[in-house]
């Protein structure tokens, strides 16, 4: 009798874990940490866009070994916020993985947290060197680094801008403006070390808060150093600001090249209006490229129209698609959630250059940081940043600014 009854009951324990199972088992939960609201919240909601189609494609094809993606948003609009986000999803909501974030300042902070928690890290779109330089074991970076930016800058001065300008770019009055966050501070200190060894002069090097609603004395310190070239690392409120006041203050150098952020935004073109023609610069790639070196780019772009009902507000939603895509796949062959078989899977992870929708490979070194991701010169032509370098993405000319 007490045999018959304890089989009773296991079977009705068995019945009530099936009843339950298949809920849980079905569903991989991933953290999305981006900044949603505040001053970064356009690139930050840009940012997330990129990983919301990257994960729909994936659903859509059967998940990652049977179990469809669940995001879970975080937003963090500072360092501070960061931290307490980062916590909350590692240990409250419990996720296998986390994307970010967009901002340096940001991702240094969650990954802290994500690191000691054992909690693999997937950054999609912050730049600063240091993110990847402390040693983490589950840190994984797909985009480039702001180094790489600070060197393809002064890379497009020499072989794009000054050919353009008809001068030897050693006679150029070159200054240095930047946002003083770890983003901006390292693509500045990148351009003057890259500057120092080709033999251009700095003329001037300023550094202001991102938070800043006055660039006035920054703008009459170039013009009194008679500034040829402007190099400019910037979110996308100071980017705005910039344009704005030197137009005021009648200060046009000869070329401008922004270091991404809100250089490369529509909203900033729209904001700014005239003065943004000609205006040059590096960044991440933007959909306004040849799709012969970029592949699957047509299908991204169609999909974030349906999705979105507008195309790309910059190229930011494309390197989040590209990178989530490749970090998916990673998962993928992972085929567990331990987070030592994943980082086994990203180390191994191998796509060559030119085999993604933005034109990236990808290869982790022992650091986490993919060794195979690019960056493009892109300029503004009549309203639309079209890429002008290298050539083989490029789907336009440089031209003179007015």
């Amino acid at each position: 009798m007490f045999k018959a009854l304890r089989r009773v009951v296991a079977g009705v324990g068995i019945a009530v874990a099936l009843v339950g199972a298949p809920a849980h088992a079905q569903e991989l939960k991933l953290g999305a940490l981006y900044p949603f609201s505040g001053g970064l919240a356009l690139l930050g909601d840009e940012s997330y866009r990129g990983v919301q189609l990257a994960v729909d494609e994936r659903n859509a094809a059967g998940g990652i070994n049977g179990r469809q993606i669940t995001l879970v948003k975080a937003d963090a609009v500072d360092a501070s916020q960061a931290v307490g986000e980062a916590r909350r999803l590692t240990s409250v909501e419990n996720v296998v993985a986390v994307f970010g974030s967009y901002a340096s300042g940001i991702s240094q902070a969650a990954t802290q947290v994500t690191e000691l928690a054992g909690v693999p890290y997937f950054e999609l779109g912050a730049t600063a060197d240091t993110i990847t330089g402390r040693g983490f074991k589950y840190l994984f970076r797909v985009n480039p680094t702001a180094k790489n930016i600070g060197d393809r800058t002064l890379e497009a001065l020499v072989k794009v801008v000054a050919p353009m300008l008809k001068v030897d770019p050693k006679t150029l009055k070159l200054a240095i403006i930047h946002e003083d966050g770890p983003y901006g501070s390292l693509v500045a200190a990148a351009q003057k070390e890259g500057a120092a060894r080709l033999g251009i002069p700095v003329v001037e090097v300023q550094a202001y808060s991102s938070k800043t609603v006055d660039l006035s004395s920054v703008i009459l310190r170039l013009k009194g150093a008679g500034a040829d070239v402007v190099l400019h690392t910037a979110y996308q409120n100071d980017a705005v600001l910039f344009f704005r006041q030197a137009a005021a203050a009648g200060y046009k150098p000869r070329a401008v090249i922004g270091g991404g952020g809100g250089h490369s935004l529509t909203d900033t073109a729209q904001a700014v209006g005239a003065p943004i023609e000609g205006v040059y610069d590096v960044d991440f790639p933007q959909i306004t490229m040849n799709p012969a070196g970029a592949p699957g780019l047509p299908e991204f772009v169609a999909a974030y129209q349906k999705k979105f009902s507008s195309a790309p507000r910059s190229g930011h939603s494309l390197a989040n698609y590209v990178g989530a895509k490749a970090m998916l796949e990673v998962l993928a062959r992972a085929k567990s959630t331990d987070k030592d078989k994943i980082r086994d899977a990203a180390m191994a992870y191998r796509a060559p250059v030119g085999s993604t929708a933005a034109g990236w490979g990808v290869q982790f070194n022992e650091t986490g940081q993919n060794t195979a991701a690019t960056l493009n010169l892109m300029q503004w032509q009549q309203g639309k940043l079209a890429t002008v370098y290298p050539e083989d993405v490029a789907n336009a000319k440089p031209i003179a600014a007015p």
